[in-house]
């Protein structure tokens, strides 16, 4: 950790300002001091931030970024929106080091990230590494085909990551930065997978690389199966660790009480610990980000991508059908 505080870097548009700032508050909850970077990648969110006047909150414009890294400017009008936010986070990083010298270790955080708890042990388990990053851990598999599909998308997950200003951490940065200018899109590719396949590259290529290994941190809906949950002494435990964080992948607002935790896309029902004591905490996370958002004079912007390819029918029918489901109010929890 830099002395002084954590520095986290985050990036998002309207449509997840919501996310963003569940993730923002989760931190000023359960981190020591800190510093987030938020990399606003449109007008509407450097509004309403700005308007919000967070605490511990450095707010970067899109623009200043592309002024500085023409690079990353040039690449702009060759791939979809979400594949040209992918192809900032390292670019952002690497602007953060440059510009901000006190800056001893920087940690990108997913937008649909929140915390439950003291990332502090992450920090200690990174030490003195220069690169730190969480593996996927997806439970075994038997079919070799979906083995295969499984690993196209990478052994690593890009959820957070924290780069220590050290020459492997930054030759590491800038070797992402580099790959992702050349190619970042949301297909599958041999070798390639948007700006997370390339992460599989890092310990071969570079010094430092740890994959870390505490059950509570990186936790996600494609990981739920290998880990048991309990509460106890007021928290989540995974199996033997208190949980840090989770990521709210495939999270989606239905109705204003109606939650798609989107565990139907991996065939996996939610346990009730996780249910209780994960999921709902988030959605009233989601609930109260977007009440900050409208006291700010904003707007918030459900993401419903319910049909992935399938009609929306169907998408809600499966989703009932494997109870994967949220409903939550002032009052009841289901």
């Amino acid at each position: 950790m830099t002395p002084g505080g954590i520095h986290y870097a985050t990036y998002f548009d309207r449509y997840y300002l919501s996310r963003g700032l569940a993730l923002y508050r989760s931190l000023v909850r359960h981190s020591p001091p800190f510093v987030l970077w938020i990399l606003c990648l449109d007008d509407e969110t450097q509004r309403t931030l700005a308007r919000l006047r967070l605490e511990h909150v450095e707010l970067i414009p899109l623009a200043d970024l592309e002024q500085e890294d023409r690079g990353l400017a040039a690449a702009k009008g060759t791939r979809r929106a979400v594949e040209y936010y992918w192809t900032c986070g390292p670019a952002f990083l690497l602007y953060l080091l440059g510009q901000h010298l006190r800056i001893d270790t920087i940690t990108y955080l997913d937008a649909d990230l929140f915390f439950f708890g003291d990332p502090r042990p992450i920090y200690a388990e990174l030490a003195d590494g220069s690169v730190g990053v969480f593996e996927k851990r997806r439970p075994p598999v038997a079919d070799p085909r979906l083995r295969a599909h499984f690993a196209s998308f990478g052994s690593y997950n890009v959820g957070l990551v924290a780069f220590r200003r050290t020459a492997d951490g930054l030759a590491c940065l800038r070797w992402w930065r580099e790959r992702c200018l050349e190619w970042c899109f949301d297909r599958i590719e041999p070798g390639r997978y948007g700006d997370q396949k390339y992460l599989d590259e890092w310990p071969a290529r570079f010094g430092g690389v740890r994959a870390l290994r505490h059950a509570g941190g990186g936790v996600a809906p494609w990981n739920l199966a290998r880990h048991r949950f309990r509460r106890a002494g007021g928290r989540v435990w995974v199996d033997r660790d208190p949980l840090i964080f989770y990521h709210f992948v495939h999270f989606r607002t239905v109705t204003a009480w109606l939650y798609d935790t989107g565990l139907w896309r991996y065939r996996r029902h939610l346990p009730w610990t996780v249910r209780r004591h994960v999921y709902v905490p988030y959605a009233r996370g989601l609930r109260a980000a977007g009440r900050m958002i409208r006291t700010a004079g904003g707007r918030v912007h459900p993401v419903d991508n319910l049909r992935d390819g399938r009609s929306r029918a169907a998408s809600l029918a499966r989703m009932l059908r494997q109870r994967s489901f949220l409903v939550v109010t002032d009052s009841f929890v289901l």
